[in-house]
């Protein structure tokens, strides 16, 4: 009696899955965390949300943020960059390098892994804001390097342009502890 039950429940369950009643979300398998283009997929997909303005600063907000998704080399540099920033002063990084900007707008991204080797990736994204006025070209992709880091893939690096001259966190973030 019982496992006749489970198996119209089972039934009814699969049912709801296949209508459509379940949402395609709780469906899904989640994200692979441990694959570059996972990892940056699941940060535009938040920083596109709502208006897309909320950027994707998140990833570097704190030093739990940066023990998360940076690797260990860039965030020691990171840390040493903002002990050289004065008490009170904006340190090195003065804007959102996942949406390279001061205000984030994110309408729809592509994400695509450039190259993928067993210890390093690179991924490119391409970015579409909302606002009238579209950026130069090259200041719309975003690359984000990956390293292998205690068995995690880990950002090490993210670079774009700003203006069509090309910028690197690791070159940002180097240039603050040199002064």
């Amino acid at each position: 009696m019982i496992a006749r039950r489970a198996l119209i429940l089972l039934a009814a369950a699969g049912l709801l899955l296949l209508a459509g009643v379940v949402s395609p979300d709780a469906r899904a398998a989640p994200p692979v965390a441990d694959d570059p283009l996972a990892i940056v997929n699941a940060i535009y997909a938040r920083a596109a949300k709502g208006k897309g303005d909320g950027g994707g600063a998140f990833i570097i907000e704190n030093k739990a943020a940066k023990a998360k998704y940076l690797s260990r080399s860039l965030a020691d540099l990171w840390a040493k960059a903002d002990a050289h920033t004065p008490k009170g002063d904006v340190g090195p990084v003065d804007f959102d390098p996942v949406t390279n900007s001061q205000e984030p707008d994110v309408k729809s991204f592509k994400a695509v892994a450039e190259k993928r080797e067993p210890e390093k990736a690179t991924i490119a994204v391409t970015l579409t804001g909302r606002s009238a006025k579209p950026p130069k070209p090259a200041d719309r992709t975003v690359r984000f390097d990956f390293v292998r880091d205690a068995g995690q893939w880990k950002i090490d690096d993210i670079r774009s342009a700003s203006d069509g001259e090309p910028w690197s966190i690791r070159g940002i973030l180097e240039t603050s502890v040199k002064n």
